[in-house]
This record gives C-alpha cells, sequence and structure tokens, in this order.
C-alpha cells in the first residue's frame, strides 16, 4: 500500500473504534472546521514590527529569547513566511495584528495618529486569502511607556495619548471588520505596573477605568468589531502590582459587556485557564482565548498538547461554546525556526479540539449523573490510547496539507531556499 492508502486504512479503522463509543469520526471533523485559531504576527519577527527601523521591544515584561536565523524583517517577509505557514496547516485560520505593524511608507506615524489606510495592506492580503483580522493596541516599546504606566499614568498628557492610540485601533478593527465581513476582534492590554510595592493601586485603576470609559464612548456595530480587554498577573518591571489584574478586567467585561480575555500566561502557574471558562460565559457573552505554554511564568512557550489545552478544548467542546469563543495563540519564541514553532503550536490546539470532539461526551455525564465515577474515570483513561492520530492525519490528507513528519521536511526546505538568505 503507498501512503494515502495506509492512512486511509488506518482511519477507517480508528472510525470503527470510536464508532464502538458512539462517537462519529466524520462529524467530528466537520466540526473541527468550525475551529479558526488567530495567528499572531508578532512571531514572524519576535514583536519588532514597522514602526521604524531596527525597533527593539520594551517595556512591560516582554521579553523575546533567541536570535535563530531569517527573522523577518520586512512586511513582504512576514507575508510570505505566513503563507508558508498558511499552506502547512489544515482548516481556517485568522491573522492577529498588532499596531506596530502598519505600513506606513518609511515615515514615523506616531501611535496616536495611525489611520485606517496604513493597514489596508493587510486587509487586502486577508481578503485574497478569505481571512478574518484582530487587531491590538501597542501600548509598549514607546517612549511614552518607559515609566511603566500607559493608560493608568498620572500623567495626564501620557494618559491621553494612550487613550486616542486606543481609539485609532478601535477604529481601525472596526474598518478591518467592515471591509472583511467578520467582526474583528479588538484586545487591549497595557503592562502597567509596578517593580516595588506600590501605596496607590487605586489611584492607577481608577485611571484605567476612566481610560476606558472613554476609550468605548464611540460605539461600533458589534458585526464589525468585538472589544476585549485582557490581565496580566505581572511581568518583568512589574512584579509587585499589575494595574490590569484579572479581577480589575473581568468586573469591567461584565459590567460593559465586554469579551474578557483569558490569556494561558497570565495567571498563577496552579491556575488552570480550562477552568474559568464556563464561569467567565455565565456573565459575558463571548471570551478570547490567547493560548501559550508558560514556564513557570509568562513566558510564552510555543504550545504543545498539553493537559491544559487539552482541557480549555474539551471545557469548549463539551459546552458547546465553539461560537462563543474566540481562539488566539501568543508565544514568541525567537530560539527556533519560527515557521516551525508556528505550525507546530497550531496544530498543537487543532488537535487538542479534534481530542475533545472525539470524546463520547454523554455517555461520561450519563455516568457521572449516576454516580459512577469508577467508570467516568476507566472510559477517560481508555479515551488517552484511541487512535486520534489516525483521525488527525486523515483530516491533513484531505485537506492537501502535510501528513505527520512530513511538515518537517517542508519547512526545512523553506529555511535552505527562503531564511538562509535573510541577513
Amino acid at each position: 500500500m503507498n501512503k494515502v492508502e495506509i492512512i486511509e486504512k488506518a482511519y477507517q479503522l480508528a472510525k470503527e473504534q470510536y464508532a464502538a463509543l458512539g462517537v462519529d469520526t466524520d462529524a467530528a471533523l466537520e466540526k473541527l472546521n468550525e475551529v479558526i485559531i488567530s495567528l499572531h504576527c508578532w512571531q514572524t519577527d519576535d514583536v519588532g514590527g514597522f514602526e521604524k527601523p531596527d525597533a527593539e521591544l520594551g517595556c512591560g515584561g516582554i521579553q523575546v529569547t533567541g536570535n535563530y536565523p531569517g527573522k523577518a524583517s520586512t512586511i513582504q517577509e512576514m507575508r510570505q513566511d505566513l503563507d508558508k505557514v498558511l499552506s502547512l496547516l489544515p482548516g481556517k485560520q485568522r491573522l492577529n495584528l498588532h499596531a506596530i505593524y502598519g505600513e506606513f511608507g518609511g515615515k514615523l506615524i506616531d501611535r496616536d495618529q495611525i489611520e485606517p489606510e496604513h493597514f489596508q495592506g493587510w486587509i487586502d492580503w486577508a481578503k485574497e486569502r478569505g481571512m478574518g483580522l484582530d487587531f491590538n493596541p501597542t501600548c509598549f516599546s514607546h517612549p511614552k511607556a518607559d515609566d511603566g504606566f500607559t493608560l493608568s499614568s498620572k500623567n495626564e498628557e501620557i494618559r491621553k495619548f494612550w487613550v486616542e492610540h486606543v481609539k485609532k485601533c478601535r477604529a481601525i478593527a472596526a474598518e478591518m471588520g467592515k471591509q472583511l465581513g467578520v467582526p474583528c476582534v479588538d484586545n487591549i492590554w497595557i503592562p502597567d505596573g509596578s517593580k516595588d510595592v506600590p501605596v496607590d493601586r487605586n489611584g492607577h485603576r481608577e485611571l484605567l477605568k476612566k481610560s476606558l470609559d472613554e476609550i468605548f464612548e464611540t460605539e461600533y456595530p458589534r458585526e464589525y468589531l468585538k472589544d476585549s480587554v485582557e490581565s496580566k498577573l505581572f511581568g518583568i518591571g512589574a512584579e509587585s502590582m499589575t494595574v490590569g489584574s484579572h479581577d480589575f478586567y473581568l468586573g469591567y467585561a461584565v459590567k460593559n459587556n465586554k469579551l474578557i480575555c483569558l490569556d494561558t500566561g497570565h495567571f498563577h502557574p496552579t491556575e488552570q485557564v480550562g477552568d474559568k471558562i464556563s464561569s467567565c460565559l455565565l456573565f459575558v457573552d463571548e471570551v478570547l482565548l490567547h493560548i501559550s505554554r508558560p514556564v513557570r511564568w509568562d513566558s510564552d512557550h510555543v504550545t504543545t498538547l498539553n493537559e491544559e489545552i487539552q482541557l480549555i478544548a474539551s471545557e469548549i467542546i463539551r459546552n458547546d461554546f465553539l461560537s462563543r469563543l474566540n481562539i488566539g495563540l501568543d508565544f514568541f519564541d525567537g530560539s527556533i525556526n519560527r515557521i516551525g514553532a508556528y505550525v507546530t503550536g497550531t496544530r498543537a490546539v487543532q488537535q487538542a479540539f479534534l481530542i475533545a470532539l472525539l470524546e463520547p461526551t454523554g455517555m461520561l455525564k450519563g455516568f457521572e449523573e449516576r454516580g459512577k465515577n469508577f467508570e467516568r474515570l476507566a472510559f477517560m483513561e481508555l479515551l488517552k490510547s484511541k487512535p486520534f492520530g489516525a483521525v488527525w492525519d486523515y483530516y491533513c490528507l484531505k485537506n492537501n496539507v502535510p501528513v505527520g513528519e512530513d511538515y518537517i521536511a517542508e519547512i526545512q526546505q523553506y529555511e535552505v531556499d527562503v531564511l538562509s538568505h535573510r541577513q
């Protein structure tokens, strides 16, 4: 048998095993097409952006390690890399942009002056590929963020500067959603915090609330724009207090009907983001996920198929929450091939959702409701050895993307042909 025949036969055998548990693998793969992941553009260039040449990442505990050869240094190189990534992924994706990734024509456009025209190229690029876009204000790596405070700054000139920047970003995001015909999620994250123990936490939080209220004064149609707010636990230089804590933003999101962003790296290592989803969705309409792999803190390692990601996927699928979740990635690793990081991380998240879709949830829930906890545990353990990999390979085959380890060779060849020639 050739490779295609082996994959198809393996799928048929897996299909029979799952059918014995009452799971329709064909239906699971159809549902997997609804899992649309927003790829974070900043993995291509280590969060540098194209606002000015030789920009350096700074402020707010954000740090990219490594200097692997082949980093994108122009928007053209970035789009080339993204197209390569998309060619290696099954299913459908979106693209998530930060405000520093506009096309500014070599001019220094300060962040309170950016306009939709600076992102029209990205809108056209996405439209050609049938993709949606998401957007983010960039409240870091700027002289007006050097003291560690932006929207919560007690310097009124600085605070108003960042308020205007975020207002501009919402207008750009709404235009993206309008032109592309799918809502754009505009997610607000700020680095504001204190390295040492502050006295006036409340003062900064009052200012942050005031800034957000001013930012959201202008309303946009929901079919164009979804507003999201994102917390952080701490960062380098903000170890003692983060103004935009989870408590702050969850309260704000609930009161003002905004999306709450749950970033897997922005909580204490013992907290599980998957456990927060059902609680949040009782009080807000939608949730935004930023998925990475924290190691001891918000270190944003490349996502792998681990228990945390599987819990997130399971909670979403078990409760039919998919239409209320906006799923994005947020890792940046400059120590390995960046295209390889994208593809490996995205496939891991897709595989987690496939595993969740292949679960006989009704049967397991029935055990639980009847107090048959041994049976529930036993079947959940048995599921771990079921051949989900054969179903995944078949999904890749049907989507005309490399199956199994084949994508590794494609990325290695791209490094030889393209990345190795970049300075």
